[in-house]
This record gives C-alpha cells, sequence and structure tokens, in this order.
C-alpha cells in the first residue's frame, strides 16, 4: 500500500516534470521565432531594411508596428525587456497585435536617417505605433506606462488595445 503511494507520487512528479519542461521549451522555441530585430538594440542592424521587413511583416499577419528605440546603455530598456519578458499577458497582447522592432540609438549608431521622420523621442526606451504602411499613428513616452516607478501591467494592456489594430 505505501509503495503504491509512493510509485504514484513519483509518478504524478514526473508527468508536472515533463509538462513543465515541454511548456519552458515551447515557450522559449516561440521567442525565438521573432525576427532578429525583435529581439535586441544591435547596432550594427540596418534599421531601414528592418522597418520594411516589419512593415511587410505587419501587413501579411495584420498588425501594426511598434517600434521601440533604445539601447543597451539604456537601463530602463533593460527593465521593460524584463517586465515584458516575465509578464505573460502583456508580451502575449504585445505580440498578437504588433510587429516589435527594436531600433538601437547610441553613440555607436544614431539610426538618424530611420529616426528622422518621428517625432524626437522624450527619454528612452520610446515607443512609436505605425500602421502596416510606415504612417506614424501615435509616440509614446515609456514613463507613462509607469506605477510607483514600475511598468504596470495594467498601463501597458491599456495601451495595446487603444493602438491595436480594429
Amino acid at each position: 500500500m505505501f509503495m503504491q503511494r509512493v510509485v504514484k507520487m513519483m509518478l504524478r512528479t514526473s508527468i508536472i516534470s515533463i509538462f513543465l519542461v515541454l511548456l519552458l521549451s515551447r515557450s522559449a522555441f516561440a521567442q525565438s521565432k521573432l525576427p532578429d530585430y525583435s529581439n535586441n538594440y544591435d547596432p550594427g542592424r540596418d534599421a531601414i531594411a528592418d522597418g520594411v521587413a516589419a512593415l511587410a511583416l505587419a501587413k501579411k499577419t495584420n498588425r501594426r508596428v511598434l517600434i521601440e528605440v533604445g539601447g543597451d546603455w539604456c537601463s530602463w530598456c533593460h527593465i521593460l525587456d524584463r517586465f515584458i519578458a516575465n509578464n505573460h499577458e502583456v508580451r502575449k497582447a504585445l505580440h498578437r497585435h504588433f510587429v516589435l522592432l527594436k531600433v538601437n540609438y547610441s553613440e555607436e549608431n544614431f539610426n538618424e536617417a530611420f529616426l528622422k521622420v518621428f517625432p524626437k523621442p522624450l527619454g528612452f526606451p520610446h515607443m512609436y505605433i505605425t500602421d502596416e504602411k510606415g504612417g506614424i499613428l501615435y509616440s509614446k513616452d515609456t514613463a507613462e506606462l509607469l506605477d510607483n516607478s514600475q511598468y504596470s501591467g495594467k498601463l501597458f494592456l491599456t495601451f495595446l488595445n487603444k493602438w491595436k489594430k480594429p
């Protein structure tokens, strides 16, 4: 009787462990399927070419483009990345409704040719929303998404829902 309980508990633990491994690998696989321009601020990337690719993907998938301007030097950019990575609901809404285009802004590459058509950022990270044709719909200071000096899931979701494609 005791051994049967132990075996059942071990079997249950094994099933849960397998489920968690599959869930985590699926999540990592989903993250790896994002285009390179969605993953980091790379001063070596061509923001114009990435923008063209992001617009094509947005048109193909019936989404808008969320451009996030920042750099590896920017502590708030890293905080925002962690917030999105750790907030399933925000991450899901972001990628369901927008193509994320990260554009580097640093001494290595200010991406002036790309950014000259956008309103000047008030701080970093800064976000712009465009339609699938590249028309600028909105410019957003991400400080407006803070509550008590932390990014707010509620404020972020409100922002995403307001600017997603109808």
